[in-house]
């Protein structure tokens, strides 16, 4: 799923570290305190379960978690995913550091949507949010999959075939992603329901540090 360094035409390089940095500071400025612990959660979470690569023809799939990030954390989600990025570039050199920014776009951007659509249509019933979690974490990854393949095509026909199979590949992930989403937030909304209540917007009278 990480676009590597070299891969992407200029324009798109830049474009990607320009939108994903806005992004990122609208990200931090709601994010607030009592927040942190749970996001430092989700970024490891997401941080080990991305680093886990299975080979598929000239790609490789893995886990993302990025739908069940955006129902965790609501707005929270960009910036954890980008710090997961960042930590797996550093360290692992998986992605690299020109590339870091289309990756977080297609990555974060997916997680925010799928946060909107968990608070927008939760309800109170735990066995519905258990329904939205699910398609949370499917559309996560589903959403991801067709901008990396987007992606990919911006680097001219030789990466045609390769966008192609990393679309295809995805559909397990896609299935995997939606049970443990369903799995997770239906635990979560019968023992710790208060952590299924992210915003997206801060609380009035909130500090903005």
């Amino acid at each position: 799923m990480h676009i590597s360094d070299g891969v992407l035409p200029i324009s798109v390089t830049i474009g990607g570290y320009a939108a994903s940095s806005a992004l990122a500071a609208w990200s931090v400025r709601r994010t607030e305190a009592e927040a942190l612990p749970k996001l430092a959660v989700m970024t490891a979470a997401f941080f080990v379960a991305s680093l886990v690569h299975v080979p598929f023809g000239p790609t490789s799939v893995h886990l993302l978690l990025a739908g069940l990030t955006g129902a965790l954390l609501g707005a929270s989600a960009f910036l954890a995913i980008g710090l997961g990025l960042i930590l797996q570039s550093l360290l692992f050199q998986f992605g690299g550091l020109t590339a870091l920014g289309a990756n977080a776009l297609m990555m974060g951007l997916p997680a925010l949507a799928c946060g909107w659509l968990f608070q927008t249509f939760k309800g109170a019933a735990p066995t519905r949010q258990a329904v939205l979690g699910g398609v949370a974490g499917a559309a996560g990854s589903t959403l991801s999959a067709i901008a990396l393949a987007a992606l990919l095509a911006t680097g001219g026909e030789d990466f045609f075939g390769v966008a192609k199979i990393a679309l295809a590949a995805h559909v397990p992930v896609i299935l995997i992603e939606g049970a443990v989403g369903a799995f997770t937030v239906g635990f979560l909304a019968r023992v710790k329901p208060e952590l299924l209540k992210p915003a997206f917007t801060r609380r009035a009278g909130a500090p903005h540090g």
